[in-house]
């Protein structure tokens, strides 16, 4: 017997259907326009229509029917789907043999605004003046040096927001041994939270505002749409390993790359060991008999405290996928990702960006695993407490790549909190004579007008906050062995 309560809920979800349809076809036809702008910038490519009418159209008809995951069908990935890196054979004699089937794809569209620095984030310079994009190139350039005829190219996917300047920055690699190639992902436009009507209108003028990037689970269609993928099918490439610029972790593994090529694996994704600051990491499941990324978006709100445990889920997605290129091609039209609504305010105007994350990508391929990597494998630069981190002593560099220091003594990264007034990469430079020592470091939380002389060592736990109006200069060459230092610099035992 159906309720009354029953009756109103279904009236509801019919009504918002016949709406959504209605507002859909109007969208439809305002956007149609768009291809025909005078204006090219404000011009929509065919593909790009065709993909986001195809994004938009999917999350009208999901908005007003999308069931709300089984939590009693979610189980834990068995030991043939999550591989212990530690278990991965030694590449061997065969290096080359298995690296020339590799072309290696980072994700460059983001700008380094948050950051305080102008232009792509793949700019900012990490390790005295080189920058994230020099590190990749020199990482690539060295397999490609060492297996000369590995030829590993370097391919950068960019946002309409990175293109251009991206374009300029890689003319300074024009006699390495790295060839590059670029492309851009696609530019939607925003629509509109109260109508669902997109914001880019065909009768004015372009306004960047009104247009975003559609997440990195766009790289399978700009692959597709840029005709890159049928160039490295036949250059021989079978597999691309893709990557977010800044994560300074995500380098070439032979040994990754030939377990996929002996099991015939069509998509691996690396994750890594959660901590309690991973807590909203996406990770993996077997769910109604498919594996799959659980993101923290799709989690029930009386679920969350259960998914942010380490107990039950124990690692989470690095962003490091590896994909096999021709088993894309053949099932690019089948990828229905999940829509991630996105909300955002923009000149005054409430928003949504329909987005998509490669990790999605999981449930359609055959013959997927993960494979549960050292934390090493991820040090994503997104603050400069992240940047502190990776300027510091904690690692060496060798041929672009990021080696921790042997002589640290833990296992575990230090986890570094500074407080907004080290936001901004400037004033974050401004604030530390030097970068100190955080061999020994376990914890460090900053907090207010803090500025450090140069050759400080810290050590154990740290806490360092000055109250409003005070300010703290923590010495020249001064030590800090568990200590918490307030505005009045009196200093505690921790």
């Amino acid at each position: 017997m159906t309720g009354l309560g029953d009756t109103k809920t279904q009236s509801l979800l019919d009504f918002t259907h016949v709406t959504d349809m209605s507002m859909e076809k109007q969208s439809s036809q305002k956007l149609d326009k768009l291809i025909m702008h005078m204006d090219p910038n404000a011009r929509m490519t065919e593909s790009e229509l065709s993909g986001f009418l195809k994004l938009y159209g999917r999350y009208m008809k999901e908005r007003s029917s999308k069931t709300e995951i089984d939590w009693n069908l979610i189980k834990q990935p068995d030991a043939s789907i999550l591989r212990p890196y530690s278990d991965l054979p030694e590449v061997g004699e065969d290096a080359v043999g298995v690296l020339s089937k590799l072309a290696v794809l980072k994700l460059n569209g983001g700008l380094g605004t948050s950051m305080g620095c102008t232009g792509p984030k793949s700019v900012i310079e990490v390790r005295g003046d080189t920058t994230f994009l020099d590190l990749t190139v020199q990482q690539i350039e060295t397999l490609n040096n060492k297996y000369p005829k590995a030829n590993v190219p370097l391919l950068l996917m960019n946002s309409f927001s990175t293109d251009e300047d991206t374009a300029k920055i890689i003319e300074k690699y024009t006699d390495t041994n790295v060839s590059i190639s670029t492309f851009q992902q696609s530019r939607y436009p925003r629509i509109l939270k109260d109508t669902f009507e997109p914001c880019a209108n065909p009768d004015t003028a372009y306004n960047s505002a009104d247009w975003y990037p559609p997440g990195h689970g766009d790289v399978f269609a700009a692959l597709m749409n840029s005709g890159l993928i049928d160039t490295l099918i036949a250059q021989g490439k079978e597999y691309v390993f893709v990557s977010n610029v800044d994560n300074l972790g995500a380098t070439v593994d032979a040994n990754i790359l030939s377990l996929l090529i002996q099991e015939n694996v069509d998509y691996c994704m690396e994750l890594t060991d959660k901590t309690r600051a991973d807590i909203k990491g996406g990770t993996l499941i077997s769910y109604d008999g498919k594996v799959k990324l659980l993101e923290v978006a799709q989690v029930p709100s009386k679920y969350l405290d259960e998914f942010k445990s380490v107990k039950k889920f124990k690692v989470f997605n690095t962003n490091n996928i590896w994909v096999n290129l021709k088993s894309l091609k053949q099932r690019f039209e089948s990828l229905e990702l999940d829509i991630i609504p996105n909300p955002k305010t923009v000149g005054g105007k409430k928003v949504l960006q329909l987005e998509t994350a490669i990790g999605a990508g999981m449930s359609f391929f055959e013959n997927p695993i993960g494979v549960n990597v050292p934390r090493s494998r991820f040090l994503p630069v997104k603050t400069t407490s992240d940047l502190l981190l990776v300027q510091s002593n904690l690692y060496t560099m060798k041929s672009g790549s990021l080696v921790t220091n042997p002589a640290r003594q833990f296992a575990s990264v230090p986890v570094i909190k500074l407080g907004p007034e080290f936001k901004k990469v400037g004033s974050y430079l401004e604030r530390f004579g030097s970068t100190p020592d955080i061999l020994e470091l376990d914890h460090l939380t900053v907090s207010g007008d803090v500025a450090f002389g140069s050759s400080v060592s810290l050590k154990g736990t740290v806490i360092i906050v000055a109250n409003p109006g005070s300010k703290i200069m923590i010495p020249k060459g001064a030590v800090l062995e568990n200590k918490v230092i307030t505005g009045n610099l009196h200093i505690l035992d921790h």
